[in-house]
């Protein structure tokens, strides 16, 4: 696996990372024990994998658990990236919280939980519109000066908040939903992280599962499946939606790569400073996954993929208005 710089922040890590949110949050429950969940941590580690993602609001608080204790064996040589923001009680997500002395509380649950001294990689996880960002900089600056914390990240924030930040305490990365089927930070983020050296996580690349082309139209999603309220994923936007992957699909045939592997391939080409972070319960699925980093674009074949989304447009948003009202816009 090579590795890659993330912006000008010091930090190197694998081309593509793990992102661990799948195994106890977002996509219903597993059926996994938690051996086999460790497992599969584990098995992208002995293949290359150094970037390890999660968050307290992920079960809440089991996944940075499992992380934890699945990482414990080679915790010197990754980073592992966790996330505070959301207001948790009674273990369920009421609102965001970025107030300076909830940072320091989160921080210190976390370090518990993920069993390390420092946290490779701190996010933000939304922005909270309710405190400055500078207080919220100044908060994890204060966690960087007494060796908790390494590195300051923001999610889905917008340019103006992402340099507000920056110049408090560099924000070393920036997380946000970008994919064959999501380009929103083309707008104006990318042009912005890159300006300030900052590097750049995608989170669900493949866009949910969606850009893998193994849903079927006539998919369903239980309650506990972020999916059943995301627009994207009603029956008919996923029949709809499905040109999209007819134009993907005769790029992978030509490169005998499969769906997932040219939408990891076509960020990976998008900009060095690019690491995302797919998540899998499956060994098979996260070789197929890493498997992506053999597969070279052509300029021409750049162009065609770009070009997928202008002759096949998305229908719906990527998310619904309550998860949208969460957003930095």
């Amino acid at each position: 696996m090579k590795t890659r710089q993330l912006g000008r922040s010091g930090l190197t890590v694998s081309e593509l990372g793990f992102g661990c949110m799948g195994m106890s949050f977002g996509y219903g429950p597993t059926t996994l024990s938690r051996q086999e969940q460790i497992a599969v941590i584990r098995a992208a580690h002995d293949r290359g994998v150094t970037l390890f993602d999660t968050a307290e609001a992920y079960g809440p608080y089991i996944n940075e658990e499992l992380v934890g204790e699945a990482i414990a064996p080679f915790r010197a040589g990754i980073v592992v990236a966790s996330k505070f923001g959301f207001d948790i009680q009674d273990n369920q997500i009421v609102g965001l919280n970025s107030r300076p002395e909830q940072i320091r509380k989160v921080a210190e649950a976390s370090l518990k939980r993920l069993r390390v001294d420092t946290i490779d990689l701190f996010y933000q996880h939304r922005v909270d519109p309710n405190v400055p960002i500078e207080d919220v900089a100044g908060a994890v600056k204060d966690l960087v000066s007494q060796g908790k914390v390494k590195h300051f990240g923001l999610c889905e924030a917008s340019p103006t908040t992402i340099r507000r930040a920056h110049a408090v305490q560099r924000v070393s990365v920036l997380q946000t939903e970008y994919s064959l089927w999501t380009r929103d930070p083309e707008n104006g983020i990318l042009q912005t992280v890159e300006e300030l050296g900052i590097g750049f996580v995608p989170w669900s690349p493949l866009g949910q599962g969606y850009l893998t082309g193994k849903l079927g139209d006539d998919a369903t999603f239980g309650e506990a499946d972020l999916r059943s309220t995301f627009p994207r994923f009603a029956p008919e936007e996923l029949k709809a939606n499905r040109p999209l992957l007819a134009l993907v699909s005769k790029v992978a045939d030509r490169k005998g790569a499969t769906l997932a592997q040219i939408a990891l391939a076509w960020l990976l080409a998008k900009k060095p400073w690019i690491v995302p972070i797919p998540g899998t319960r499956s060994i098979a699925r996260l070789d197929e996954n890493l498997g992506a980093a053999n597969v070279e674009l052509s300029a021409e074949d750049l162009r065609e993929l770009d070009a997928a989304l202008v002759h096949a447009p998305i229908r719906q948003p990527r998310l619904s208005e309550a998860h949208m009202s969460f957003i930095d816009r």
